[in-house]
């Protein structure tokens, strides 16, 4: 086996700029949407749970972008901006609708925001794994963001699980007798 190189080096920094940007990008679309699923229904049973998650998806998202900071990774705009839009452009989805909210808006909603969280818990295990080798990556602080991505996934499927009922109601689905 030969030595690593600084061309080794290089490369490895090169491919942690574009994982670390694209976690970045896929954080700015779950904020929005957190933010968008909170304002949506801030008046229902599932406001306050919503908007404890919105305030957390957001600090995560800042805590990443320090973490690019402390490893000196350059923010890739251009990502970021792509996934701001993807996620509006999300919203013209084909629901059935043509300018309200459909039944399934939360349920399907819920389901993204979980998707998003696993890969966020998938990141900070990732450079949990890594810590080891790398003193700028706080084993204590990933272990905390990582704790924090598993209650909020809990979070995710209990209003999953709350919500989805509703989804059948009237749908003519058989009734118990």
């Amino acid at each position: 086996m030969t030595a690593p190189t600084s061309q080794d080096g290089s490369a490895r920094h090169k491919r942690l700029v574009i994982y670390l940007n694209d976690h970045l990008a896929g954080a700015t679309a779950g904020v929005e949407l957190a933010r968008r699923t909170a304002e949506e229904h801030r008046a229902s049973p599932f406001g306050e749970a919503l908007e404890t998650l919105r305030k957390e998806i957001s600090q995560d998202r800042q805590a990443l972008v320090r973490l690019l900071a402390d490893l000196d990774v350059p923010v890739r705009h251009s990502k970021v901006y792509a996934a701001w839009l993807a996620e509006k452009a999300g919203r013209a989805k084909p629901n059935g609708r043509l300018v309200r909210r459909s039944g399934l808006s939360l349920l399907v909603e819920l389901e993204a925001l979980r998707l998003g969280v696993q890969g966020k818990a998938a990141l900070w295990r990732g450079l949990l794994a890594a810590s080891a080798q790398d003193a700028r990556l706080h084993a204590d602080r990933l272990e905390e963001l990582l704790r924090r991505a598993e209650r909020q996934i809990d979070t995710l499927d209990s209003l999953h699980g709350r919500a989805a009922p509703a989804l059948l109601e009237g749908a003519g689905a058989p009734r118990p007798s």
